[in-house]
């Protein structure tokens, strides 16, 4: 078929190369497919697992409800209020456990669904804190007010957790979005409570005693909307890992399941009273540890996708300050010679082009990989210093304590502060002689520090240079300060004082 495409194909319309070896470009895309396939079938392989899971948790959280309903005398509630109190306390804390990891990965991420979340949580868990562990302190029965907030917000809390899934997109203003959910939740919260304690003669009652008549029509209702939403937080949080293979997406479909058998217990046997402890109270606070491992997980790696992109800009960086300039002169100096000017004049600046970018390639390797952990730092840094006096122009004494800590972040940026304080020497200060010193003194106080035995500077000449306000900026990016001081005919002295 593709002659038949290429006669075909109006001029300009694609981009497909017909006519090349495809061997060609084996080092630029590789020979095969293989790794991406293999990708593929692994996370089909991941999901299929979930999957199954999923069917087999419901089959047997199925059986054990049908056995409950088949056998009443299995239905057994206990009148326990102090262990109703500490299930609920530990349900409370993992929740909003849960919202604050959410909150932070929204931080981090900025995606509506995390601040949908982390609401959702806040809510749920706020409301059962004021309204059914506060309360009950005394060992008193809840009123119907307290009791209907309690179970008003946690149906507001639900309803958030399942419409997270199906909202997309990312939110620009973070820290505000945060602080006005946290508001909000707040003022929903107060709210629902007035509204309830100024009618609570008329609400109906929460439990369903032996012979009374079942059910009262407002709890079922309450309940089966709660069950409902649950089984929507079940299918949206399952399709959103369908979707994106979110690793939180899994365990909150995991959680909200079980929250769904549990709902189905109290819609099917509601409790006897509101100190009692059923069998749904042990899944409800089994779904929040879920959903609370869910959430370390997902803010772990977060924090790890935060410090993949800060990498990457860094690398970014390190291309644009060093390699992409000295390749921008290679190709300036190439559109001189197509345009005519004689090899004799762009020859030999070509070549010493060519051989900065070289040089500076060969830098930038050495950066990355001792911040990357493939090559020590102090070898690196001893490798470029060999790069920098092969020609003997400048001798280089360089000492390194071998007992300091450098945190991967301050390793890059201090291998390219040296690396630009003696290019400065080499290239200013007609120095025979530098010195560098990354050390400890005896305060504990980690510094860097760059002498040399050149022409010097007078003062407030420093901060006419690009070159030191880079090395400034650097110092910065890593909570450090830089000193520079010089003086005419007796040399240069550069000091950064890293973090605590």
């Amino acid at each position: 078929m593709r002659p038949q495409q290429s006669g075909e194909r109006v001029a300009r319309e694609g981009v497909v190369v017909d006519d090349e070896d495809p061997g060609s470009h084996v080092l630029l895309i590789g020979r095969g497919a293989s790794a991406d396939k293999t990708r593929m079938r692994r996370q089909r392989t991941e999901l299929q697992a979930w999957l199954w899971g999923e069917v087999v948790l419901c089959l047997l959280l199925a059986a054990s409800l049908a056995l409950l309903l088949t056998f009443p005398t299995l239905r057994t509630q206990y009148d326990l209020p102090q262990l109703l109190l500490v299930l609920e306390t530990v349900m409370a804390l993992a929740g909003i456990l849960v919202a604050l990891l959410a909150g932070a990965r929204f931080s981090v991420v900025g995606s509506r669904t995390d601040l949908l979340l982390a609401a959702g949580f806040l809510i749920w868990s706020l409301s059962m804190a004021a309204f059914a562990i506060i309360p009950a302190l005394d060992g008193a029965s809840l009123d119907r007010a307290d009791g209907w907030a309690a179970l008003a917000g946690g149906i507001a809390g639900q309803g958030l957790i399942a419409l997270a899934p199906f909202v997309g997109g990312r939110s620009g203003a973070r820290d505000r979005a945060l602080r006005d959910a946290v508001l909000a939740a707040a003022v929903a919260l107060a709210a629902v409570w007035v509204l309830l304690r100024a009618h609570g003669g008329s609400l109906p009652a929460l439990t369903a005693l032996p012979g009374a008549g079942g059910v009262p029509p407002g709890l079922a209702s309450a309940l089966a909307v709660q069950a409902l939403l649950n089984l929507l937080a079940v299918v949206g949080w399952g399709r959103l890992l369908v979707k994106t293979r979110d690793d939180l997406a899994q365990w909150l479909a995991l959680g909200f399941t079980l929250q769904l058998f549990a709902a189905l217990h109290l819609v099917l046997a509601p409790p006897r009273g509101t100190m009692y402890v059923a069998a749904g109270d042990y899944l409800r606070l089994l779904a929040f540890g879920v959903m609370l491992v869910g959430a370390w997980r997902a803010i772990r790696s977060a924090e790890i996708g935060r410090a993949v992109a800060e990498e990457r800009a860094r690398v970014a960086r390190e291309i644009h300050d060093g390699l992409a300039q000295y390749l921008f002169a290679v190709s300036t100096h190439a559109q001189m010679l197509e345009a005519g000017t004689p090899v004799e004049e762009v020859g030999p600046q070509l070549k010493q082009a060519a051989a900065l970018a070289q040089q500076e390639a060969r830098f930038a390797i050495l950066a990355l990989s001792s911040a990357s952990g493939t090559a020590p730092f102090d070898s690196a840094l001893r490798r470029y210093v060999e790069f920098l006096t092969a020609d003997g122009d400048l001798a280089v004494d360089l000492e390194i304590d071998p007992h300091i800590r450098l945190a991967p972040d301050e390793q890059i940026e201090i291998f390219r502060i040296v690396q630009e304080g003696l290019g400065n020497v080499r290239r200013h200060a007609n120095a025979t002689r530098a010195e560098v010193v990354i050390g400890r003194r005896a305060s504990g106080e980690r510094f860097v520090s760059v002498e040399d035995d050149g022409e010097g500077f007078p003062p407030g000449a420093e901060t006419t240079g690009q070159g030191l306000r880079n090395m400034r900026d650097r110092a910065a990016s890593i909570e450090g300060g830089l000193d520079i001081r010089s003086t005419p005919g007796l040399g240069t002295a550069l000091e950064v004082v890293l973090r605590a």
